[in-house]
């Protein structure tokens, strides 16, 4: 929603504030369609260029979270706790019985109660592959933390290609709208046995790819960029929150103190309260009574 609100708030403080002093738009949309075939197509085909097939279709996706905005929501979060709650609880009573959740999570009744996060492979795979690691014996709790982190990491490292291949374009499009600019002074300059006003609207034309190009790369593309790269940072909380509680676990913590853990280390914009968790640990604990 604010990111729709924020793209007209620019284009009104823009072509109205043009407007306003005096300008006519009538030129700018008479060029508008061959700039932005110019320097749009440019971008694209340098996009294309410099990226794979699965980093276009990545790319395509993320810029819906503009407008989406973070995939985890606070309710998530909590969601999240009581899951590895659970599961720590069934490994420190019946670690056979662990099995049969973390072997087959889709399958797995406990995930089954959080639909939402057993769809996301990365935070399933994560909490299965840490539990089975320590049913394996490995378990030292530095080591995993290490292991943990690396992954961690890595997933957020792979989230940001969409975010560094938007500013790519962000730091291309000046230079294209350039380029434009020059072939449209390289026209005006064949047609100088034309009256004063025709060229005044040729070279106007031609400034027209300049301000186009500066425009879509700080209006637009450099503010999704950075937008697609805060989300996914913010998204990248959820996964920090599995590694603090697993830990946690490792270093054989009570179960309610390794969810404090995690809770506390969630930042304060989707953390938890104490009272919520608790009230929902509770109703797990009765559940299973």
């Amino acid at each position: 929603m604010f990111g729709i609100i924020g793209i007209v708030v620019i284009l009104v403080m823009v072509f109205g504030g043009f407007v306003i002093h005096g300008g006519h738009l009538a030129p700018i949309m008479e060029a508008l369609p061959f700039e932005m075939i110019m320097i749009g197509g440019a971008a694209a085909g340098s996009f294309l260029v410099s990226n794979d097939l699965a980093a276009v279709k990545h790319t395509a996706k993320d810029v819906g979270k503009v407008f989406k905005g973070p995939k985890w929501k606070p309710n998530d979060f909590r969601d999240l706790l009581c899951l590895l709650f659970e599961l720590i609880r069934i490994a420190r009573t019946n670690p056979v019985g662990l099995e049969e959740h973390i072997e087959n999570p889709n399958e797995s009744t406990i995930f089954g109660k959080y639909p939402k996060i057993q769809k996301d492979h990365e935070t399933v795979d994560l909490i299965a592959d840490t539990f089975r690691a320590a049913s394996m014996n490995y378990d030292d709790p530095h080591q995993v933390e290490e292991v943990l982190d690396k992954r961690v990491e890595a997933a957020l490292a792979h989230a940001m290609h969409s975010s560094h291949a938007l500013q790519s374009m962000a730091d291309a499009l000046p230079a294209l709208g350039i380029v434009a600019a020059v072939l449209g002074v390289i026209k005006t300059m064949g047609s100088l046995d034309q009256p004063p006003e025709i060229l005044g609207e040729m070279i106007g034309s031609a400034l027209v790819g300049t301000f186009l190009g500066v425009f879509l790369a700080y209006g637009l593309m450099g503010p999704f960029a950075a937008r697609v790269k805060t989300v996914v940072e913010d998204d990248g909380h959820f996964y920090q929150l599995v590694r603090e509680v697993l830990v946690a676990n490792l270093h054989r913590h009570a179960p309610n103190i390794c969810i404090e853990v995690g809770r506390q280390n969630t930042p304060h914009h989707v953390r938890p309260t104490f009272a919520a968790v608790e009230e929902s640990l509770r109703a797990l604990k009765q559940e299973a009574a």
